[in-house]
């Protein structure tokens, strides 16, 4: 049984990471506009529906943030805004987001 588990863990980690690798950087730079306004403030909180730390995506490894998507839209993270804009996104918003969160270009201008 618990291999069983395992090895389903495997598959969709290991599933996250090639649908991230299939992400189109600059198709994701033309998506950002609904994660700026919080994503792209440094140190930036939110106060609705608590007082919540907005992660830095720049630098994120892109399957985290595909998996990380992901459940949102499944609803297996609770952060309500975060669900409703996973909600709208397709599984390649989802990796083209995530390859330019990940890619160079993004890291070094957060210098």
């Amino acid at each position: 049984m618990i291999s069983a588990v395992v090895a389903a863990a495997l598959y969709v980690a290991g599933s996250s990471a090639l649908a991230a690798d299939a992400g189109d950087a600059a198709a994701g730079k033309k998506k950002t506009s609904m994660c700026v306004g919080c994503h792209g403030i440094g140190g930036y909180k939110t106060a609705f529906p608590e007082v919540y730390h907005v992660p830095k995506l720049g630098g994120q490894h892109a399957a985290y943030i595909v998996k990380a998507l992901q459940e949102y839209k499944a609803g297996n993270r609770t952060h309500p805004s975060m669900r409703a804009i996973a909600a709208g996104l397709s599984d390649q918003d989802m990796v083209d987001l995530a390859a330019y969160y990940a890619s160079d270009s993004i890291k070094s201008a957060a210098k």
